[in-house]
C-alpha cells in the first residue's frame, strides 16, 4: 500500500503482521485497497446504534448517528466521528478522479468519499465505506 504523504500513521505494522492479524478478504481491501462486491457486506443494512471501528486497529471511524440509507450498496455515513479519525486522499484508480478514505491511524483503506449527491444529511457527503473495513461495537 502507498503510504499517505505528510503523515504519519499511528499503528504501524508490517506486511507479515497484517497479514497474520487479517483475513485474506480483509487483507485485500484494508492494506491493498480493494472492494467488497455491493450489497454482501454485513453492515450495509445494519441499523444498530453504536460505534464503528476499524477492523484493523480499533480506532474509532463512524457513529451510528451518522449512518444513513444511500441504497448504494455499502454502509453510508455523512460524517466521521472525529476529524483526525480518518484521512483523505485523491486516487486516480479506475480512470476516474475519486477521493479515498483511509483510517487515521493505522493508515487502512476504508472507502471513498462523494459530495453533491443531494442525500438529505447535513453535510452532503457521503462516505462509502466497506462493511469488510469496520467492526460495530454495539451501545451498551
Amino acid at each position: 500500500m502507498k503510504p499517505v504523504v505528510g503523515a504519519t500513521p499511528r499503528v504501524v505494522k508490517s506486511e507479515q503482521e497484517w497479514r497474520a492479524q487479517l483475513s485474506p478478504d480483509e487483507y485485500a481491501v484494508l492494506r491493498q485497497a480493494g472492494t467488497e462486491r455491493p450489497f454482501t457486506g454485513e453492515y450495509t443494512d445494519t441499523k444498530t446504534t453504536g460505534v464503528y471501528e476499524c477492523r484493523a486497529c480499533g480506532a474509532e471511524l463512524f457513529r451510528s448517528d451518522t449512518k444513513f440509507e444511500s441504497h448504494c450498496g455499502w454502509p453510508s455515513f455523512f460524517d466521521p466521528a472525529d476529524s483526525d479519525a480518518v484521512l483523505l486522499r485523491e486516487d486516480r484508480a479506475m480512470g476516474m478522479k475519486r477521493i479515498e478514505v483511509l483510517c487515521g491511524s493505522c493508515h487502512s483503506h476504508l472507502g471513498h468519499v462523494f459530495e453533491g449527491e443531494g442525500y438529505p444529511t447535513p453535510t452532503d457527503q457521503r462516505y462509502c465505506i466497506n462493511s469488510i473495513s469496520l467492526k460495530l461495537v454495539p451501545e451498551s
